[in-house]
C-alpha cells in the first residue's frame, strides 16, 4: 500500500510540476541573470557567510537590494535591525497573498501553516499548536529520541567502510522524531525527506519547490482524514481531540507540513554541519564528551555560528516607516539575513569564530517575533542528544575524504551538505 501511494503521489507531483513549469519563472533559470548581490545572502564560503555580507553589514545594516522587474527590496544584515523588522507585527506582512501574481504563483498554491500567515489567522493557529511544543509535552519523546539515535549509531557501527553521516545519522534522526511527534507512519519518510529538501533548494526552481509542497500536502490531507476518523496520540490526534471543531483539514495538513519541513531539513543540516565542526575542532569534540552544561553551550554556539536557515520569511511593508534611519515605503520587500545578523559584533566579540566555550547568546537561529520557530525546543532536544552520543560512540570519528572535496549546497535557504563521508573505526 505504501509503495502504491508513493507511486501515485509521484505521478501527481510530476503532473503538477509539468503544469507549473509552463507558468512564471523558474529560479534555476532566474539565477543566471539575477544580480550577484541578490544571491549573496544565500551564499557561503564553507561554513561561513561570504565576506561580502560582513562588509555590507559594516557599511549599512539595512541596504538596498538590487532586484529586477522594478521590485523595491531591502536586505537587513545587522542584528539590532533584524530584531526590529522581525518584531514588527502590524507594520509588516508575511501572508502568502503577497506572493500571488508574481513568478506564476497562484492562490491555490498556498501551503498553509504559520510561516505565510498573518494575525489573526496566525495567532489562532499558533495558539492551537503551542501547547504541543511545551517541554511538558515534548518530554514524552525523550526516550524515543534516545532510541532513534542509538539505532542510527548501531547501523553506522555495522557498516563496512566509509559511512555517509548525512544519510545514516543526520537525516533519519529528525525524520523519525517528527513521524513520532505527528503520530503518522514511517513508511513514506524517504519521500518526505526528498520533498523537504526540494522546497528549500533554489536551484531546483520555484515550480519544483511548490510541487514538493503540493505533494506532501496531498499525503498529509489523507493522514488528517484518517486521524479524524480515529485520532491517535500524536500531535494531529491531540489537535483533533482537543480542537477538532475549530480547525479544518486543510489547516491541520498545513500545520503538519510546517512542522515536518521546518523541523526535518533544518535539524538534519544542523546535525551534519555540526558534526563537521566537531571533526575540525578537537577542543569542541572533547567538550561535547563532557557534562550537560558543556553540551548546552556547544549547541547554542553552534546554532548561532551555523544559522542554517539563512533567511527569514520575506516581509512586505504595509505602510511607510523608518528603521535605523532608512526610509521603507509601503509595498517594499524586506529580507532579513539571519546568518549575517548572527555574526554581528552586537552579539559579542569575534563572532566569525566558533567557540564551544562561549556563553549562550540571544541568537536568531530560530528567527524572532511571532514567526520564531515553534519547534525550537524539539530541535534542541535532538541536538543535545545526538552530538554527545555520536562522539562517545565513535571517539575516532574522522572524515573519509579530504575536507576540500566536501560538497555544500550552492544557493539554498537552508544551508547544508550534500553528503558527509566519515570513518567510524
Amino acid at each position: 500500500m505504501g509503495s502504491l501511494r508513493s507511486r501515485v503521489l509521484g505521478w501527481v507531483g510530476r503532473r503538477y510540476l509539468a503544469r507549473q513549469s509552463k507558468k512564471g519563472f523558474d529560479l534555476e533559470k532566474m539565477s543566471s541573470f539575477l544580480p550577484d548581490s541578490a544571491l549573496l545572502p544565500l551564499k557561503r564560503d564553507g561554513l561561513d557567510p561570504v565576506a561580502e555580507i560582513g562588509a555590507i553589514r559594516a557599511e549599512a545594516p539595512i541596504s538596498k537590494l538590487d532586484l529586477p522587474f522594478g521590485m523595491n527590496a531591502w536586505l537587513v544584515t545587522g542584528y539590532d535591525e533584524a530584531k526590529a523588522v522581525l518584531g514588527k507585527v502590524t507594520e509588516f506582512s508575511s501572508d502568502f497573498t503577497n506572493l500571488v501574481g508574481s513568478a506564476g504563483v497562484t492562490e491555490d498554491q498556498n501551503p498553509g501553516g504559520l510561516g505565510f500567515a498573518d494575525p489573526p489567522v496566525h495567532t489562532r493557529l499558533r495558539k492551537l499548536l503551542t501547547p504541543e511544543f511545551t517541554m511538558r509535552r515534548l518530554n514524552r519523546l525523550t526516550s524515543r529520541i534516545d532510541e532513534i539515535v542509538a539505532e542510527q549509531l548501531d547501523a553506522m557501527a555495522a557498516a563496512d567502510g566509509p559511512v555517509d553521516l548525512w544519510q545514516a545519522f543526520a537525516l533519519p534522526i529528525p525524520s523519525l522524531t517528527i513521524c513520532e511527534l505527528l503520530g503518522v507512519s514511517y513508511e513514506d519518510r524517504e519521500d518526505f525527506q526528498r520533498l523537504s529538501t526540494a522546497r528549500f533548494d533554489l536551484f531546483g526552481g520555484a515550480s519544483a519547490s511548490l510541487g514538493a509542497m503540493s505533494e506532501s500536502l496531498t499525503y498529509l490531507l489523507d493522514i488528517v482524514k484518517k486521524q479524524r476518523a480515529e485520532p491517535g496520540d500524536g500531535l494531529l490526534g491531540m489537535l483533533i481531540k482537543e480542537h477538532g471543531d475549530e480547525i479544518s483539514d486543510q489547516e491541520l495538513a498545513g500545520l503538519a507540513d510546517g512542522v515536518l519541513t521546518g523541523g526535518l531539513e533544518t535539524t538534519a543540516s544542523m546535525l551534519a554541519l555540526g558534526a563537521l565542526v566537531l571533526l575540525r575542532d578537537e577542543k569542541a569534540f572533547d567538550a561535547v564528551r563532557g557534562d550537560d552544561e558543556s553540551v548546552h553551550r556547544f549547541v547554542e554556539e553552534l546554532l548561532r555560528y551555523l544559522t542554517v536557515v539563512q533567511m527569514a520569511f520575506p516581509r512586505f511593508a504595509k505602510q511607510d516607516m523608518e528603521i535605523a534611519g532608512v526610509q521603507i515605503s509601503e509595498g517594499d520587500i524586506v529580507l532579513v539575513s539571519l546568518s549575517a545578523a548572527d555574526r554581528d559584533t552586537k552579539l559579542g566579540s569575534d563572532m566569525d569564530t566558533f567557540d564551544a566555550t562561549r556563553e549562550p547568546t540571544s541568537h536568531l537561529a530560530f528567527s524572532y517575533g511571532i514567526h520564531r520557530c515553534i519547534g525550537a525546543e524539539l530541535a534542541r532536544m535532538e541536538l543535545r542528544t545526538a552530538y554527545p552520543a555520536l562522539v562517545r560512540r565513535f571517539p575516532n570519528l574522522r572524515l573519509a575524504v579530504p575536507a576540500e572535496e566536501l560538497s555544500f549546497r550552492k544557493v539554498s535557504i537552508v544551508y547544508g551538505l550534500d553528503e558527509l563521508p566519515v570513518l567510524v573505526g
